[in-house]
C-alpha cells in the first residue's frame, strides 16, 4: 500500500525544529505528518544523534531516522555560532511555531529566549520540551525519559513485584512529551485565532508521564494506597490476563465486565460460571481473581491461538495475540486502515513503517517522504526564505555555519 498523500490540515503552517533525540523531534513528526512545514536545523557535523541511533541498522543507516524525520526539510546550522543563531531569528520571524528541547536555559544563552523570538513575532508559538519543565527546583537537571519514567511513578507500575521495574520496550516518556507538546501548540494556534498572539508550551517529560497515571496518585491522597507492580493483571479487574495456548503462544483475553464474563462462559463451554455467585459480578472475581485466571488457563491450553480468538470473536469476548513486529506488519487490519504503510526510499527500498495518527476524514496528513539527508534543504529554505545568494551561501559553509 503506497502512503496517502495531501495538503494536510496543517498545511501553510511553518515549523522551526531544534533540539535532537526524541522528544521534540517526535512532536515534530506529528505536525510535519499533519502538513506543516518544518525545517529541522541539526549541527552540520554530524547532525540530529537520531541519524545514527537504533540497535537495527540497514548498511550501517539507522531505520529510526526515515520515521522520526519524515516529512521534514534538514537545514544545518551552528547554534553555538552567532551567525547560526542569527539565521534562526530570521527564519522565526515569519515562522508560525519553534519546537527546542534543550536543557532550560539553553536558548536564552543564545539569545533566542521566547521573548527575544516573541518580541520580532508576536504570532510565534515556542514549544519547549525538556526533562523537569522550565521552572521548578530540577529545572536545570539533565533528564532523559528512561529517568522521568522512574521519577514519575510509571516504572513502579511496570513488571513483577518480587523483579526490579524494567522499562517498556520503546521511548514512551519522550514519545508522550513529544505529544503532549504537539496536543499544546494545536490548542496554541486555535487560541491565537482570537488573541492573534503566540505563546510558550512548557512540557515536561515527568508531566507528561503524570498525566497517564489514571487515578494513581489520588488512590494515595484519598486512601494511602499505593499502586504496585502487578505484573500482567489489574489486582481486582477479572478476568483480564495473557493466556498460554495450546500452541505455545499467549493470548490477551479482557472478559472483565459482567455481560462478557457470561459470554467468555458460554465461549468455554461452562455456561453456568456466568451465573454462579463466585463469579458473576465484577466485585466477587476480583476477589477471587487468581483462581478465575487458573480455571481459564486450564481451558485455554487445550485450544489453539486461530481457535481461541475465533471463539473470542463469535461471542463478542476483546482478546488478540501478543504480537511481535512481523505479525504487526503483515496485519491485514492495520494495512487496510494505513497504520502501517509502505513507502519507497532511496536507502532502504520499498520500507513497511507506522501510518499516520489521528485520522482525519476530509483533510488527511500523509507522509511524503522519509527523514532527509544531512541539511538536503540548507541552501533553498536560506535562499528562499532569507534571500541569501550563492557567495553568502558559500562563506557560511567555509566558516562552519551550515
Amino acid at each position: 500500500m503506497s502512503a496517502r498523500t495531501g495538503a494536510g490540515p496543517l498545511a501553510g503552517i511553518k515549523v522551526i525544529e531544534l533540539g535532537a533525540f526524541i522528544a521534540g523531534p517526535f512532536c515534530g513528526q506529528i505536525l510535519a505528518d499533519l502538513g506543516a512545514d518544518v525545517v529541522k536545523v541539526e549541527p552540520p557535523s554530524g547532525g540530529d544523534a537520531m541519524r545514527q541511533w537504533g540497535a537495527v541498522q540497514r548498511d550501517g543507516k539507522s531505520l529510526w531516522w526515515p520515521v522520526i524525520a519524515r516529512n521534514k526539510q534538514s537545514v544545518t546550522l551552528d547554534l553555538r555560532t552567532a551567525e547560526g543563531q542569527e539565521i534562526v531569528r530570521k527564519l522565526a520571524r515569519e515562522a508560525d511555531v519553534l519546537i527546542e528541547n534543550f536543557r532550560p536555559g539553553t536558548l536564552e544563552k543564545w539569545n533566542l529566549s521566547p521573548e527575544a523570538l516573541q518580541a520580532d513575532n508576536e504570532r510565534l508559538i515556542v514549544g519547549r520540551v525538556s526533562g523537569f519543565g522550565q521552572t521548578g527546583p530540577y529545572r536545570n537537571r539533565a533528564g532523559f525519559g528512561a529517568i522521568a519514567e522512574a521519577m514519575a511513578g510509571l516504572r513502579n507500575l511496570a513488571g513483577y513485584p518480587d523483579q526490579p521495574p524494567p522499562r517498556v520496550g520503546v521511548s514512551i516518556g519522550d514519545s508522550l512529551a513529544g505529544m503532549f507538546t504537539a496536543i499544546g501548540i494545536l490548542a496554541a494556534l486555535e487560541a491565537r485565532h482570537g488573541s492573534g498572539r503566540g505563546q510558550t508550551v512548557d512540557v515536561g517529560i515527568t508531566d507528561s508521564i503524570l498525566g497517564i497515571l489514571e487515578s494513581v496518585v489520588s488512590e494515595y491522597s484519598a486512601t494511602g494506597a499505593i499502586r504496585r507492580r502487578t505484573g500482567s493483571t489489574l489486582p481486582g479487574i477479572a478476568p483480564s490476563n495473557l493466556y498460554p495456548t495450546g500452541d505455545g503462544s499467549w493470548i490477551l483475553i479482557a472478559g472483565n465486565g459482567d455481560g462478557i464474563f457470561r459470554r467468555l462462559a458460554t465461549a468455554m463451554g461452562r455456561p453456568e460460571l456466568g451465573e454462579d455467585p463466585r463469579y458473576a459480578t465484577h466485585r466477587e472475581r476480583g476477589i477471587r481473581q487468581r483462581e478465575l485466571d487458573d480455571l481459564i488457563a486450564s481451558w485455554t491450553r487445550t485450544r489453539t491461538m486461530a481457535d481461541l480468538l475465533d471463539l473470542m470473536e463469535e461471542h463478542g469476548v476483546p482478546a488478540g495475540p501478543v504480537s511481535d513486529a512481523a505479525d504487526v506488519a503483515g496485519n491485514p487490519h492495520f494495512r487496510e486502515r494505513g497504520s502501517v504503510v509502505d513507502i519507497e526510499t532511496e536507502d532502504y527500498g520499498t520500507l513497511a513503517m507506522q501510518g499516520v495518527v489521528p485520522r482525519l476524514s476530509e483533510t488527511p496528513g500523509s507522509i511524503r517522504w522519509v527523514g532527509p539527508p544531512l541539511g538536503a534543504h540548507t541552501d533553498r529554505i536560506l535562499a528562499d526564505r532569507l534571500g541569501l545568494d550563492e557567495q553568502a551561501l558559500a562563506g557560511l559553509r567555509a566558516r562552519g555555519v551550515i
